[in-house]
């Protein structure tokens, strides 16, 4: 599978995941399953699809209350795969990652480090709120992007939250200190995440709630 080809799987999974009012940790989970599913397993390109909804119905299964039926998820492929293609496809993936879907996230850590910014004294939680919101898009834009594979969740939580307090010129940023990496090291992450926000600076600005967007007139 190349690079080119989970681009546009995960840019479609993106959409769909915000058309059932899905969250985050969701579609992170679900890109989780299918990278570490690729990664052992060749799929077929006229299965790529299929892969893509059936890990996301497993991701879902993991963290959300109400999960897509199987009939919405195949609507959404045009009806090209049966019930039964899914249900073998979701067997397969199970036993391939032997049930073990537990997965650090980049949403996880966004939720844990904006948590300790705001137990910090003198926290503005009207900042904390808007990186928030800024880096979660940033980081779900990322998701689509290889090139971020490379990077720890942990790590792309802290420089999304780190860019979003620079890009808001916020007077009470997050101190990165608390994410345990080097300064080089999320200077870098920062910058490779700047470059991906100048370049799809229209796509960011449909993932944010609007009132941030509105904050945002690089966009």
């Amino acid at each position: 599978v190349t690079a080119e080809a989970r681009c546009k799987l995960v840019s479609w999974l993106i959409p769909v995941h915000r058309h059932f009012g899905l969250s985050l940790e969701a579609l992170c989970l679900a890109v989780n399953i299918l990278d570490r599913f690729l990664a052992t397993t060749p799929v077929a390109a006229d299965c790529f699809q299929l892969l893509g909804v059936t890990a996301l119905l497993i991701a879902c299964k993991q963290v959300e209350v109400h999960p897509p039926s199987v009939k919405e998820l195949l609507a959404l492929c045009c009806d090209a795969f049966t019930r039964q293609q899914l249900r073998n496809l979701e067997c397969i993936v199970l036993h391939r990652l032997d049930f073990d879907l537990a997965a650090p996230t980049a949403s996880f850590f966004l939720e844990h480090f904006s948590q300790v910014r705001l137990e910090a004294r003198g926290a503005d939680a009207g900042e904390a709120a808007d990186a928030r919101s800024l880096a979660a898009g940033v980081a779900e834009l990322s998701l689509a992007d290889y090139a971020f594979t490379k990077y720890a969740p942990s790590l792309l939580a802290a420089s999304s939250l780190g860019l979003a307090d620079r890009l808001l010129r916020h007077r009470s940023p997050l101190d990165l200190r608390i994410s345990g990496y080097a300064e080089g090291i999320l200077r870098d992450c920062m910058d490779q995440l700047q470059l991906l926000v100048s370049l799809n600076g229209r796509s960011l600005s449909l993932l944010l709630p609007s009132e941030v967007a509105q904050k945002c007139p690089w966009l």
